[in-house]
């Protein structure tokens, strides 16, 4: 498993190298729309590149362009949710990974918080790439969309590539240490799920 796990970050890795801040922004558009592709194995592998120093690419520059690519996916949901309306969205949604109960459980959210929950749901899996979906039904402002988008993503992208520039200069996680890797793993995940449970689980079941 691990060996399958370093050919497959070397071969991303090595698309990244080729195809620099447009692949990023192009993963993180697919990311924020209807592709189960979490930013968190789109960002981590470009900064670990940087940290090594096998890249042109600078932190900033990863930030920026994550964040472009995240409100060009959200801007495309905006918009055919707008366009299509309601009733087409949940009887059609599923023929492109979005099923009716993704789509109530982003309504359940957008009630809950408003347009603030735009930009926290940048944070958060699940919602994070649905948001637009409830945006465009109810014909939000777009300009408001894109700015709490573009603002909740350039929060969320500095974070991630923040703590993958500390995890970079792990010296044991980069060598593939097994408690290293398993520490890190850990405390991502419990952060992801807790964070998942209380803002979108339990709040949209108290919403609905």
């Amino acid at each position: 498993m691990h060996d399958l796990i370093q050919r497959l970050l070397a071969s991303y890795q090595h698309s990244l190298q080729t195809g620099g801040y447009p692949y990023i922004v192009f993963l993180m558009a697919l990311e924020s729309s209807v592709v189960p592709l979490p930013s968190e194995f789109v960002i981590p592998p470009a900064v670990i590149l940087v940290v090594a120093g096998h890249s042109t690419m600078t932190l900033r520059g990863i930030v920026l362009a994550a964040a472009l690519g995240s409100w060009l996916g959200s801007s495309t949901l905006y918009w055919i949710a707008r366009i299509a309306g309601r009733p087409l969205v949940i009887r059609y949604g599923g023929l492109v990974l979005i099923p009716p109960a993704k789509v109530e459980k982003a309504e359940r959210w957008s009630q809950r918080f408003g347009s603030f929950g735009i930009f926290l749901s940048r944070m958060l899996p699940v919602v994070r790439h649905l948001i637009g979906i409830p945006a465009g039904i109810v014909r939000m402002n777009y300009w408001k969309f894109s700015l709490y988008t573009i603002l909740g993503s350039l929060l969320w992208c500095g974070v991630l590539t923040y703590i993958s520039f500390v995890a970079g200069r792990d010296e044991k996680l980069m060598h593939g240490e097994i408690r290293e890797v398993t520490l890190w793993a850990a405390g991502a995940a419990t952060f992801l799920g807790a964070a998942y449970y209380f803002l979108v689980h339990r709040l949209s079941r108290e919403a609905a």
